[in-house]
């Protein structure tokens, strides 16, 4: 049994550090450095329930978006709580690009906050 736990243990650290760390960024003044092929996630807050919704935009011949997703942050028992919007790209090709993010209503025209991302790609 001991033998068993031992190899399960060691399993498991071998899965933990063989895992990919992915940048994370939350302020746009920060620039994301990064490689080709290499994934990045730009984190913002966000309240869906409210109608509004981060849209992105940017050079899709640099930069590709790989998925988004949307984690509640709230305790539980609290109705319309805000969360985190997720948006996980790949970068694609060298070179500069900028990643901007507009949050807004998908029927109204009027941007309630804006930021742009620059990327840098080695």
């Amino acid at each position: 049994m001991k033998r068993f736990l031992l190899l399960l243990a060691a399993l498991t650290i071998g899965l933990f550090a063989g895992c990919i760390q992915v940048e994370t960024y939350v302020d746009e003044g920060q620039g994301i450095d990064t490689e080709v092929n290499q994934q990045f996630v730009i984190a913002l807050g966000s309240n869906p329930t409210t109608g509004y919704d981060w849209e992105a935009s940017y050079d899709e011949t640099m930069i590709a978006l790989v998925e988004k997703i949307y984690k509640e942050e709230a305790k539980e028992g609290v109705v319309g709580a805000g969360g985190v919007d997720y948006f996980r790209f790949e970068a694609l090709k060298t070179g500069r690009a900028a990643i901007t993010l507009v949050y807004k209503r998908a029927w109204e025209e009027e941007v309630i906050a804006q930021k742009v991302f620059a990327v840098h790609i080695r």
